[in-house]
């Protein structure tokens, strides 16, 4: 039964085109659906719900929190030891950021643009940021302010980067 659904699996991607890795994108999201499940299972197993409407103040710090973790997990640098044995380092991209290539075929190729796609990212991390709102808002609130707190820096450093090379012109 496995076989035959990897057949017909193979079958739509060769139709589907583009060289994409499908089975690695299904697993990615089956992954993803395995977490969420569990991270609901571990909030019903210990009697928390989910806020019937998030405050407008944690939508703002989870967004801007998300945004920054993203781009340190697959952007910076220093992180660059996580992605490379995944990854081909092409160049740097500015700000203490690289552009990588993902290597390998299939889960692993997926895997790979996961890692290296801040956009990508950006699903799980909000994901984990809104499971913590309801498993651990003191802590998850925390982690966003000071993530939005770097982000924010980021913008003023850029900023007084940008002001000092406009006063020497």
């Amino acid at each position: 039964m496995v076989q035959s659904l990897r057949k017909r699996f193979s079958r739509v991607a060769d139709r589907y085109g583009g060289g994409q890795p499908l089975t690695g994108y299904a697993a990615s999201l089956a992954a993803y659906g395995v977490a969420v499940a569990g991270l609901g299972g571990i909030a019903a197993a210990t009697g928390r719900r989910p806020p019937e409407r998030p405050a407008a103040g944690d939508i703002v710090l989870i967004s801007l929190g998300t945004h920054k973790l993203s781009r340190i997990l697959a952007k910076e640098t220093v992180t660059s030891p996580l992605r490379a044995p995944l990854t081909r380092f092409t160049g740097p991209a500015g700000g203490s950021e690289v552009n990588e290539e993902p290597l390998g075929q299939g889960a692993r190729h997926a895997v790979a643009e996961l890692l290296s796609c801040p956009f990508c990212v950006s699903v799980w991390i909000a994901t984990g940021f809104c499971a913590g709102l309801v498993l651990a808002p003191r802590l998850t609130r925390l982690v966003a302010t000071a993530l939005t707190a770097i982000a924010a820096s980021d913008f003023l450093q850029f900023a007084y980067d940008a002001a000092k090379k406009a006063d020497h012109d």
